[in-house]
């Protein structure tokens, strides 16, 4: 064997990753790293992988005093002493996570314990990082020894290039990673998203596991190749095979009966028996499939996620608290919606938002038709929820992330704003939810392109100004317009409002407008993407309600 399996037990590797085929990795440029990580080029030779990953972590930018191989040398007699490596206790940030064996030798299992406390000495500014020890045992495969393995550990976690997020070390990073993760599933894993919100109470608690899946359910070979990725592309690649996962699931699963009471266990055990459906190839594969996010949507997504956290005071780990409220039935009575209904709208929109209790802000069965008192009554509220149930017993409505007080921003011309967040749904007689069409068309929005004529014509003639611009600390920043290199016209057509009327313009070409006195409305729709309209083209309003969001942990 070669001078990097002296942690390995071979006997439970994969034979395939014992070829010593006479590779070498002469290509250091990022677009063929990125190709040839992906491709898996040196996953099928052990030491050309441990050489790999040499030259890709010693490339990480760090902080100027990072700890080294020396420094491991110097400090393990004195923090381990003569005391047995199974008896070490992990530290607290870990979070009581087992170590993952990853084909280890008996050594290799008692050296990741030494290594992590060793970290821990080294990184006081550690608080939670519950994926440490899988780290360490992966990258234990790769060292010499356990001091170079600690060096290059240490380097992943002093990164301070802070475009190259790599592995979270807080509370508050981590939990706003799973509130993102939340956002993404919701976004691009629509039909498993909805099985996550049917079968369970908590969505939030399903998808904390997230990062679990990938840091110590899923087998050696796996992980493995995802790390191979994530070394050269960053924290984008874990959200995307962690979709790719939540997809697989939502396929193999679909239509069968839980195997357990929890949906949580269920997952976890596919990831860990994988192997039986879905090879690697085929999970990266289908993770690099997905069309979506960049690394700076990402990031603002996270910014908007840990500012509502720290808001509400949430940045430590704490005894369980249930930080994903449900709508709670004995405090919510709506005249157009049901409990369970308003359940499934709160699972569509932003998870920061999902922290808070519905609000009713206007409803027009006390405060009449008037849109004057419309706009008073939902101004200085963001974001906020429209429904709408029609005479004709339809209902719809739509997420709206910005404060109506932004349509004054026009003057008394009649302009677009919004973010990317807004969508409209119907919820009878059929649910349907659209997304802002540029989200999902983003061809449309290049220069020369025919966007305009993809929506209303009333929307394309009233969307004239420019889109509005956004203070920096705006809370629903993730793909608002000003994000988008977009022509002004397609920018933030969302929604706009005047003295006489309102227009909030859907996703896949979906489009809804109420007259001045909020007794007519009607809607258009563009069978290029889509030939099912919200509701009638033209409806009377039988009931029409504003909600806010209530948050209740700091009330």
């Amino acid at each position: 064997m070669d001078e990097y399996s002296r942690f390995v037990d071979w006997d439970k590797m994969d034979s395939s990753l014992q070829s010593q085929d006479a590779k070498e990795l002469t290509c250091l440029e990022l677009p063929e790293l990125k190709q040839l990580a992906r491709q898996g080029y040196w996953a099928k030779n052990h030491s050309l992988r441990a050489k790999v990953y040499h030259k890709l972590i010693s490339n990480i930018p760090c902080r100027t005093v990072t700890p080294d191989a020396n420094v491991y040398q110097d400090i393990v007699v004195k923090i381990i002493g003569k005391r047995s490596s199974s008896s070490l206790a992990l530290p607290e940030f870990v979070d009581d996570s087992l170590v993952p064996t990853y084909c280890l030798n008996a050594e290799g299992i008692g050296a990741v314990r030494k290594i992590i406390l060793c970290i821990a000495n080294q990184f006081p500014d550690i608080s939670f990082c519950p994926a440490l020890p899988s780290v360490v045992a992966l990258l234990l495969h790769y060292s010499k020894d356990e001091a170079e393995c600690f060096g290059q550990v240490c380097r992943i976690l002093a990164c301070n290039d802070p475009s190259k997020r790599l592995i979270d070390q807080t509370f508050l990073a981590f939990e706003s990673s799973c509130m993102t993760f939340g956002d993404l599933a919701n976004k691009y894993c629509q039909a498993a998203h909805k099985l996550m919100v049917a079968v369970s109470e908590d969505v939030l608690e399903v998808y904390s596991d997230w990062q679990r899946w990938l840091f110590r359910e899923l087998p050696m070979v796996y992980i493995a190749r995802v790390f191979d990725v994530f070394l050269v592309e960053g924290y984008k690649v874990l959200y995307r095979v962690a979709l790719a996962l939540l997809k697989f699931f939502h396929k193999v699963r679909a239509g069968q009966p839980m195997k357990s009471d929890s949906i949580q266990q269920d997952i976890r055990v596919f990831v860990r028996d994988i192997a039986k459906s879905v090879p690697p190839e085929k999970l990266l594969e289908k993770a690099f499939a997905i069309r979506l996010f960049s690394r700076k949507e990402i990031q603002l997504l996270q910014m908007a996620n840990e500012k509502a956290l720290q808001q509400k005071g949430i940045t430590v780990k704490q005894k369980r608290q249930n930080v994903h409220l449900a709508v709670h039935a004995e405090n919510f009575k709506s005249e157009i919606v049901s409990v369970k209904e308003m359940r499934d709208i709160w699972s569509w929109i932003p998870e920061r938002f999902a922290l808070c209790q519905p609000l009713l802000l206007f409803t027009t069965s006390q405060h009449g038709y008037s849109l004057s008192r419309f706009y008073s009554h939902s101004e200085g509220h963001e974001p906020t929820l429209l429904l709408i149930k029609t005479t004709a017993k339809e209902v719809c409505g739509a997420y709206l992330s910005t404060d109506w007080s932004k349509r004054r921003q026009g003057g008394s011309t009649l302009s677009f704003f919004g973010t990317g967040e807004c969508f409209v749904f119907r919820l009878k007689p059929e649910v349907e939810r659209y997304e802002w069409v540029i989200i999902k068309h983003p061809e449309l929005a290049k220069p020369g392109s025919e966007t305009e004529n993809h929506t209303s014509p009333s929307s394309s003639t009233l969307a004239s100004s420019s889109a509005p611009s956004y203070s920096s600390d705006h809370l629903s920043p993730f793909l608002s317009a000003r994000h988008f290199k977009l022509p002004s016209k397609t920018a933030s057509m969302f929604m706009a409002g005047s003295s006489e009327c309102i227009i909030i313009g859907g996703g896949d070409g979906q489009a809804l407008y109420l007259d001045a006195d909020l007794n007519h409305g009607r809607t258009s729709h563009c069978s290029t993407f889509n030939n099912q309209p919200l509701c009638s083209e033209t409806f009377q309003i039988s009931l029409l309600e504003v909600w806010g969001f209530l948050d209740t942990m700091n009330a």
